[in-house]
């Protein structure tokens, strides 16, 4: 099997991955009607996670943290073995996304029957914000790994150190991993939409992980196509929370903002076109402002890209003074 699938071109992989990535959020849905029995306890505000069982085992908790260990450490070895044995870019399957994209699935399945047998995952012992944060974390890193590619501002690189970024490309696969197996292991499995629309993300972060080392890995469609998911699906989920008068403009809007900002400049679209992109997003903006009688209102689209923006600014002076200080200890130590 493995002599067969390497010789896949990675884009034919990609694609049908992508395929299964939607028929494994169909299985998500299927097998979590079996869990309406499940008793929860009365949701309590913004800081609370609903979907915990009320009375967690030593086996529930175990299960969950045993399964997600399992899963990141496969997955790092796997990136350390690409980087150390493999080291080159190619169109086809390497030997070790073969494997990855197995381990992947086989801990697919290994979450579907933790969920049906104890339900739990790691959100009965850490913070809900620790999984929201790991996702935005993954997304400014990507900011930062693309400065000098596409800019950050309207295609102007930020004067970030070049050691700095050369850092966060060569090492981003563990950061990557962790933000998506933890946020994978974080949520049980189930069918509600948030959930089903969470998961399926979270299929399609890990297909991309497992295509490091060919093209696929980097094409640039295809990875501003994972960086505008997280509109989609803040988007929705504001919308399923809080109905059509919540807060889902500032999630479609921030999120897109930053597209029109950033990520759109690493496309090679002419300028007519990126002009054409921006009436149409400042046109989007104002209408349904105007449509919620609340046009300040449109100031709350600046939220999430100013965030992003800082957070960029704050990771880059972080990895600074990482590298810094490692320089001057080796400095010391000869």
């Amino acid at each position: 099997m493995f002599s067969v699938l390497k010789n896949v071109r990675a884009s034919h992989a990609l694609v049908l991955g992508v395929a299964g990535c939607a028929v494994l959020t169909g299985a998500v849905w299927l097998l979590g009607q079996r869990l309406h029995g499940v008793g929860l306890l009365p949701d309590q505000g913004a800081s609370w996670y609903y979907w915990k069982l009320p009375d967690p085992t030593v086996w529930t908790r175990l299960s969950a943290w045993t399964c997600y260990a399992a899963h990141q450490i496969t997955f790092w070895w796997l990136i350390h073995h690409a980087q150390t044995r493999v080291r080159r870019y190619t169109g086809d399957l390497h030997r070790v996304n073969v494997v990855a994209l197995a381990a992947n699935f086989g801990f697919v399945l290994l979450h579907l029957l933790q969920t049906q047998l104890f339900y739990d995952g790691l959100a009965q012992d850490v913070s809900i914000f620790s999984s929201q944060g790991s996702v935005v974390l993954l997304l400014v890193v990507v900011l930062l790994m693309e400065n000098r590619r596409r800019g950050l501002f309207l295609g102007a690189p930020a004067p970030l150190g070049r050691d700095v970024v050369a850092f966060a490309r060569k090492y981003h696969g563990y950061l990557f991993s962790w933000a998506a197996v933890y946020t994978f292991w974080y949520h049980p499995m189930e069918a509600t939409s948030g959930h089903l629309i969470g998961f399926f993300y979270m299929f399609l972060i890990l297909l991309q992980g497992s295509l490091f080392l060919t093209r696929a890995h980097t094409d640039r469609w295809w990875t501003v196509t994972l960086e505008l998911a997280v509109a989609v699906h803040g988007t929705l989920v504001a919308v399923m929370n809080a109905g059509p008068d919540g807060a889902w403009p500032m999630f479609l809007f921030g999120f897109l903002g930053v597209f029109l900002i950033t990520q759109m400049h690493g496309l090679g679209l002419s300028r007519a076109v990126r002009w054409a992109v921006a009436a149409c997003y400042a046109g989007a903006l104002i209408g349904v402002q105007l449509a919620r009688d609340d046009l300040v209102g449109a100031l709350d689209a600046l939220r999430i890209p100013a965030i992003e923006y800082a957070l960029v600014g704050v990771v880059a002076v972080l990895l600074w003074l990482g590298l810094r200080a490692v320089r001057l200890a080796r400095t010391g130590e000869r």
